[in-house]
């Protein structure tokens, strides 16, 4: 049986996949139209086309169709999602600038945008899971030696072999220590020094040389490296990053040179464009809905104290950049300067009767949705500190300021679990910072949505707010 026959068929599988999504973006149009209106009429049409183009366009652009084999089953399933949301928000946005909204059913195009969603993941996953099948039956799996075996090989060769369905057979290790000779790692044999690597390549017919070498052995690994050149075996260097804690890291090209981040928002290029999207429709929506509420809440704050009914504290926003942002009044005594640090505590004289109900509830912080329309603030990121307590924390707290690689949000992941109200003590703002960095490693539309959704049960009143 040839273990590699699949791959001479990749183009032509990406090729097939591209025509099948565009087919799910047409015909899914056309089958909601026909049930829903009994009949695909031209306006639909010109969408479904669009569409199609669209699609076209942003699932390449993102590189929905390269090989996955070494990812596992969400990335694909989320550039994919991706794609498809910036296909949806431009046809949203042209029928807005064109003024043509109205001459379409919302149930038709939010049924196609739904319909699409689920078809376009089933047909990727059972692509998936089609070709793990064939993997799993040696049609499509890679012969594989690892060069060194030291703590960054053993991470590698558990991780292998963890994901059996990446199709890899790891065939063995190479490494230069005389008391690594003739042992094994997880069952993975080293089958010699670094010299014997390419004449086993070139004798075993191995597909993928991946090199676990530690920095410091830059040299020897290069001496392999022009050694392997003269073979048809593929080359993959592993960063021996596990040295550094990393925050959004991945691979980058500065003018033709790869780089890899080590430290980088997650919210660059078209991400960035999606979230600012989401948070602009979601503050929108639910700005139509609170008003009411906004109203009665600034007329009563007027009637029972003395003051503003908003309050503009100055904070730390992205990239560190100061922001003014808005709440309710809630306090008769307002500190806002640079050099104080005085949070709200239990029992706190400053605070009126009514703003204590208003920050037991969250409700002081409803302007704050203004703040996200004006693009200071995120709908969900990591809450925004007073000035005075980030030049505190950022001495203390190793990572602290990677929280400005995002927008500060209204809600965030460390309020969900319960990280919110006063940091009396330094392990409390540890464990805040540490979710906030986590949510921006996990960062995507559907985690934003989730803390969303948790905020309405969970989110709002909390014991640790006053």
């Amino acid at each position: 049986m040839i273990k590699g026959v699949m791959r001479q068929y990749h183009s032509w599988l990406s090729l097939g996949q591209r025509f099948m999504d565009v087919a799910i973006v047409f015909l899914g149009l056309m089958a909601v139209s026909h049930f829903y209106l009994g009949d695909f009429t031209k306006p639909y049409q010109v969408v479904a086309i669009l569409g199609v183009m669209l699609t076209w366009i942003s699932l390449g652009a993102l590189d929905t169709y390269r090989a996955w084999r070494s990812s596992s089953l969400w990335q694909p399933v989320r550039t994919l999602l991706l794609g498809w949301l910036l296909v949806v928000f431009s046809l949203i946005a042209l029928a807005w600038a064109s003024k043509q909204s109205e001459d379409y059913s919302r149930a038709v195009i939010g049924l196609w945008f739904v319909i699409t969603s689920v078809l376009l993941i089933f047909v990727h996953t059972l692509q998936r899971f089609f070709l793990r099948h064939l993997r799993a039956k040696g049609l499509n799996t890679r012969r594989v030696v690892i060069v060194g075996a030291g703590d960054l090989a053993q991470q590698l060769v558990q991780r292998i072999q963890e994901a059996d369905w990446m199709g890899i057979e790891l065939v063995g290790l190479f490494d230069d220590a005389e008391k690594k000779q003739d042992t094994d790692i997880s069952g993975v044999p080293v089958l010699g020094k670094t010299k014997d690597v390419y004449q086993f390549v070139e004798d075993e017919n191995i597909d993928h040389v991946y090199f676990a070498l530690p920095m410091r052995s830059e040299k020897r690994m290069r001496e392999v490296f022009d050694e392997l050149q003269d073979t048809t075996a593929s080359l993959y260097l592993i960063p021996d990053l596990f040295v550094f804690e990393l925050m959004g890291a991945r691979q980058q090209d500065i003018a033709g040179l790869p780089a890899i981040a080590l430290c980088e928002t997650p919210l660059s290029g078209a991400f960035g464009a999606i979230k600012r999207l989401e948070d602009i429709v979601l503050s929108s929506l639910i700005l139509a809905c609170i008003w009411p509420i906004m109203l009665v809440i600034a007329i009563a704050i007027k009637m029972t104290s003395k003051g503003p009914a908003l309050f503009k504290q100055v904070r730390y926003g992205l990239n560190g950049e100061r922001i003014k942002v808005y709440k309710f009044r809630s306090m008769t005594v307002m500190d806002n300067d640079d050099t104080v640090i005085q949070q709200a505590t239990q029992f706190d004289i400053r605070i009126t009767k009514l703003g204590l109900f208003l920050r037991r509830t969250s409700l002081d912080e409803l302007p704050q949705f203004i703040n996200v329309l004006q693009g200071r603030m995120s709908v969900v990121g990591p809450r925004p500190h007073a000035v005075a307590h980030n030049e505190q924390y950022r001495k203390l707290i190793k990572g602290y300021m990677w929280r400005h690689k995002v927008k500060p949000g209204i809600t965030g992941w460390a309020q969900i679990n319960g990280w919110r109200g006063e940091t009396d003590t330094l392990d409390k703002m540890k464990k805040r910072v540490e979710f906030d960095l986590e949510y921006i490693r996990r960062w995507s539309i559907l985690f934003d949505l989730k803390i969303v959704f948790l905020t309405v049960f969970k989110g709002f009143v909390d014991k640790n707010a006053y």
